[in-house]
């Protein structure tokens, strides 16, 4: 059998054609393609306003910037998640704070994120960035109500999770990104993200004046608007007497960055995007069967489980002799990985003084947690050999009577 990754992305006829026209239309990049991904991701999602940029990491950077993050604010967030959902704080100068993992979701543990903000004084911290790790939706209604308490804005990281929902307290559906609970939020098209374009981003939100200001800096902090010049039409027009700007007038108001997505990745996008519903489907009952497949299984100490609303990006198992399994799989062609290195644990955080012991959850979560193979295009006949190279594992080790170390 061929290698099985972790993620792959999944390229129709249908997606090569979008992105073909948009390669022989007039414009590759800041044309109309751009304006229809974000119209109808901001529906798909079920919020006002979506600014498409590069990657999610700009998405990320563009959102601290918004909400003027700068030397000497702190800002929570988790240590189970790739590095940029904290990185983007340090790019402005701010100071990343982080809060232990609930153990049971693997998300952001309100309770710890709690406990750090009645212990400080009000003011010491200014937002929170909770993820929707592997899929599974954060109850962005809670976090909003403690924002609200401490004065904090949210950004939801809902890289993972386009699609996924949680229930909010009068059990209406709440879709990650939606606007309704976080202030910003983003998400990625990575290739092996639910929606690819090879690289792009998309932040999303409710809020106008935050969507304005998204889209002077997204592209150098530059405003075409007339309604929102600041210098005069007599200087714009370099005409004593002008009382109109000119068609070539535009003012860069703000120190931004190159941030666009090209057309032809919108193209690609907005196909991919007529597929996600499937998608979800397909990741649902993929998930389906590994939860089934490891119920009560002694080797499992934890996994994604079958949970509602989850989107599935990744399906995590908990497993005792983790890189014992992990290079069984690699030697049968499945190539599943780790996620995440404690964000907190990298050389780069250390040197702010964090250390081992800080995140007990987290990091045990990380002494055993696997992503296994999840994506929609992953054949029934590949999941069935996943699982029963697993099973093979642990029934090996058994028959030998072998101790197994939690690593």
């Amino acid at each position: 059998m061929h290698s099985i990754p972790y993620g792959r992305q999944h390229i129709t006829e249908q997606d090569i054609a979008a992105v073909v026209e948009a390669l022989h239309a007039d414009y590759l990049t800041q044309g109309p393609r751009i304006a229809e991904f974000e119209a109808k991701f901001a529906t798909y999602v079920g919020t006002q306003y979506a600014i498409a940029v590069s990657n999610g990491t700009a998405a990320l950077h563009l959102c601290t910037l918004a909400l003027e993050v700068a030397p000497g604010h702190k800002v929570i967030t988790t240590p189970i998640t790739f590095a940029a959902s904290a990185n983007c704080v340090r790019y402005c100068g701010g100071e990343v704070v982080f809060a232990d993992i609930d153990p049971d979701t693997y998300l952001l543990d309100i309770d710890s994120v709690r406990q750090l903000l009645q212990t400080s004084p009000k003011g010491t911290y200014q937002g929170i960035i909770p993820v929707d790790f592997a899929g599974r939706a954060v109850d962005l209604e809670t976090f909003r109500q403690l924002a609200d308490e401490y004065g904090l804005w949210l950004i939801e990281d809902a890289c993972h999770a386009p699609g996924g929902y949680f229930e909010d307290g009068q059990g209406v559906r709440q879709y990650c990104g939606n606007g309704r609970f976080a202030d910003l939020a983003i998400f990625s098209f990575h290739p092996v993200k639910h929606i690819a374009c090879g690289e792009g981003g998309m932040i999303t939100t409710n809020d106008e004046q935050l969507y304005h200001k998204l889209l002077r800096l997204r592209t150098h902090g530059i405003s075409r608007e007339v309604g929102s010049f600041q210098n005069s039409p007599a200087f714009a027009a370099a005409a004593p007497h002008a009382e109109i700007y000119p068609g070539w007038y535009m003012e860069m108001q703000n120190l931004g960055f190159n941030y666009r997505l090209t057309d032809f990745q919108a193209a690609l996008g907005t196909s991919q995007l007529t597929r996600a519903d499937e998608g979800l489907v397909k990741r649902r009952r993929i998930a389906t069967k590994y939860a089934e497949a490891f119920s009560g299984k002694p080797f499992i100490k934890g996994q994604s489980g079958i949970v509602e609303g989850h989107a599935y990006h990744l399906y995590v198992i908990e497993v005792e002799n983790r890189i014992g399994l992990y290079d069984f799989l690699r030697e049968h062609g499945i190539f599943a990985q780790v996620h995440y290195i404690p964000c907190h644990l990298m050389p780069y955080y250390r040197q702010f003084g964090w250390k081992e012991g800080d995140f007990p959850y987290a990091e045990l979560y990380y002494q055993k947690c696997l992503s296994l193979p999840m994506y929609p295009t992953l054949s029934e006949q590949e999941q069935e050999f996943v699982i029963q190279i697993i099973l093979d594992y642990y029934d090996r080790i058994n028959s030998r009577n072998i101790h197994i170390p939690i690593l």
